[in-house]
């Protein structure tokens, strides 16, 4: 079995594994609340996430609370996120304004994204996790979109995987071309980076 073959057995016993997870919603609970900790003090007023899919974690409502968070602020923060929109021609992704209620459309692959909403460049990036392993690699679907976007933004935005406690794998073995994330959470807390 080669590297990709290996990766793709992996990636299908991870998807399976979250699709068959029975406490979930309870998972997703511990999530939230970790990121809406790790999220207080962060000084981004423009973050990335993505429209859940697949059984993956949803950020969104955090992401909203962290929003209107920062209006209730001394000095109030406009806060935005944005949700990922496939450019089919250099297989990246834009990143253009999300809020509640937003109009949506289905993009290449099936996925919601907002309708015709501007731009925004996040300085932190949420991403969702298929699997990970030791020192903030990620497993993805193996579209290679997240790499390409982050080579081609600028700044390099912070960088957090989101997955829950089941998609660790001690054993997982990057690949040369892998960047690791800069920061992973799960429904346990931080994984990464670890604390001594």
């Amino acid at each position: 079995m080669g590297m990709s073959d290996e990766k793709m057995a992996l990636r299908q016993r991870l998807l399976q594994a979250r699709l068959d997870l029975p406490d979930r919603l309870v998972r997703a609970d511990l999530l939230q609340r970790v990121m809406r900790f790790w999220l207080v003090g962060r000084p981004d007023t423009v973050i990335g996430a993505y429209w859940p899919i697949k059984g993956e974690f949803d950020p969104l409502p955090a992401l909203h609370r962290w929003k209107e968070d920062g209006e209730l602020l001394d000095e109030p923060q406009r806060r935005r996120i944005g949700l990922p929109v496939v450019d089919k021609v250099h297989k990246t992704l834009k990143f253009h304004a999300w809020f509640p209620g937003c109009p949506m459309e289905e993009d290449a692959y099936g996925i919601p994204k907002p309708r015709d909403t501007e731009v925004i460049v996040p300085t932190l990036l949420f991403v969702p996790c298929v699997g990970y392993g030791p020192g903030g690699y990620r497993l993805g679907y193996g579209g290679g979109f997240y790499d390409r976007t982050l080579a081609a933004l600028e700044p390099r935005p912070f960088t957090v995987g989101l997955g829950f406690t089941n998609a660790f794998v001690p054993d997982f073995e990057p690949e040369p071309h892998d960047v690791p994330l800069d920061a992973i959470l799960n429904d346990n807390g931080v994984v990464w980076p670890v604390k001594a």
